[in-house]
């Protein structure tokens, strides 16, 4: 029972991490049919504005000194600024662009941010202390979990629920439902082509905000390429719940956060190095069998 229950919240807890950040490109997605890129970047942005800018291996906290009742919405603030101002510089300008253009441009553009802050801070990755009491054990069911585990998974459900809100029950969210369907369309009944796309990056920014306070209070370390293998799962994430469909997104992060944590205990000792590539496998035979996402509608046609 004991070891269920850990495995149950790690589960959870990584797919829930997973999910937000599936949401985030998903959002984006949805509304422009642009893969985002450089979503990983802004995590990454997120993580370094609670330090004082050092090329020291143990940093100086900034922002990250600030009460959390304060800390959370700036940086959530901070995160949906970035996106936006990313949208306004670069994407605005692409809009008659192919989607192709759109994704090489969001490449490039994460390259500058990480550029940006590999000159500003430094290669090294740098130590940093953010609410370390989160992450002492408590009894769950039997089983101790990290406190932060349980924040994670809370904070996801309702992140998902507040979305599903905002989608089904404003003006701002049935433009985005609209748009996602038929966006040429939708302007010509009167969407208003520039308020949905920066409120869907708006959106998407405060949840790479939200992934960077998880992964800077969970590891304690801030590095400049920490966005780009979140990036990578929450992608495949995207994929396999099928483009454009959150509530998919949302249930594939959970997915694949599930089976690495199942792969990592169940493997034999000598073989769980090579979980990614088991993992991997798996997600390749879903797309074998499933090419248009696991929850996509069946009769939806693959969109890459």
């Amino acid at each position: 029972m004991t070891s269920l229950a850990q495995l149950f919240f790690d589960a959870a807890s990584l797919g829930g991490i997973y999910a937000m950040a599936a949401l985030g490109i998903a959002l984006i997605f949805g509304v422009m049919n642009l893969v985002n890129f450089a979503h990983g970047e802004y995590i990454a942005f997120c993580v370094f504005a609670l330090i004082v800018p050092s090329t020291e291996a143990v940093a100086v906290m900034f922002l990250g000194k600030a009460p959390a009742f304060l800390l959370i919405p700036v940086l959530l603030g901070l995160g949906a600024g970035a996106a936006v101002a990313s949208e306004y510089v670069v994407f605005r300008h692409m809009r008659k662009a192919t989607p192709v253009a759109m994704m090489i441009s969001s490449f490039a553009l994460g390259f500058v941010i990480q550029n940006a802050l590999l000159a500003v801070y430094g290669g090294r990755p740098k130590a940093i202390s953010l609410w370390p009491d989160l992450n002492t054990p408590v009894g769950v069911l039997g089983a101790q979990v990290p406190l932060l585990q349980l924040i994670v998974v809370l904070t996801t459900l309702l992140v998902v629920c507040a979305l599903a809100l905002l989608l089904k029950k404003t003006r701002l969210g049935l433009e985005m439902r609209a748009a996602a369907e038929n966006f040429t369309m939708a302007r010509l009944l009167g969407v208003r082509a520039n308020v949905v796309i920066t409120g869907a990056f708006a959106l998407s920014g405060a949840l790479a905000a939200a992934v960077a306070l998880i992964m800077a209070t969970q590891t304690g370390v801030a590095d400049v390429r920490m966005g780009g293998q979140i990036m990578l799962v929450a992608f495949i994430a995207t994929v396999i719940g099928g483009l454009g469909s959150l509530p998919g997104a949302v249930a594939a992060g959970f997915l694949i956060g599930g089976a690495s944590v199942l792969l990592q205990a169940f493997l034999p000792l000598e073989v769980r190095p090579f979980r990614d590539a088991f993992l991997y496998t798996l997600v390749i035979a879903c797309l074998l069998l499933r090419p248009q996402g696991l929850f996509a509608a069946s009769s939806a046609k693959p969109r890459i």
